[in-house]
């Protein structure tokens, strides 16, 4: 490992994110193991939030998939952006920013990571997102009501 990624390594054990990683890892029951570039792969998530292939916290990129999800190298460069960014905002404070920055981008364009600067900066195309463009909000609302009204209803 290079200068840089030992830098990021330790940074996100000290700020707390690597850990707080694992602490997820753990919840869902995920089998860890040591990744490339200084990152730790946590397979076999079983929580059903966040709903997505992938997702890191610190230095952990966790996933519902087996290891060999992280076959695809532009993915796994996408997950590693994500560690840098949390380095970079200090650790757990990226968490509520990253929410924040979801919830603008589905009110933009109906999509959680159209808009997402965290996304963005990470490679929507690598992470395997498609880019939305932007609607008017009222169309998002509408969508998103007309969803929740045609979901069955519990008996």
């Amino acid at each position: 490992m290079t200068g840089w990624l030992w830098v990021k390594l330790v940074g996100n054990f000290v700020n707390l994110s690597t850990l707080a990683g694992f602490l997820v890892a753990g919840l869902g029951r995920a089998k860890v193991t040591r990744g490339p570039r200084g990152l730790f792969f946590a397979n076999g998530y079983r929580l059903g939030f966040p709903i997505a292939g992938a997702f890191t916290i610190g230095n952990v990129v966790l996933s519902k998939h087996d290891r060999s999800y992280f076959d695809n190298e532009l993915l796994l460069k996408h997950e590693e952006r994500h560690s840098w960014q949390y380095l970079c905002l200090l650790g757990l404070p990226m968490l509520p920013l990253y929410v924040v920055c979801v919830v603008a981008s589905w009110l933009l364009t109906g999509d959680p990571a159209s808009r997402n600067p965290f996304e963005r900066l990470a490679s929507l195309k690598d992470g395997g997102y498609v880019e939305r463009p932007i609607q008017p909000m009222t169309r998002t609302v509408t969508q998103a009501f007309s969803a929740l009204r045609s979901r069955p209803k519990a008996q």
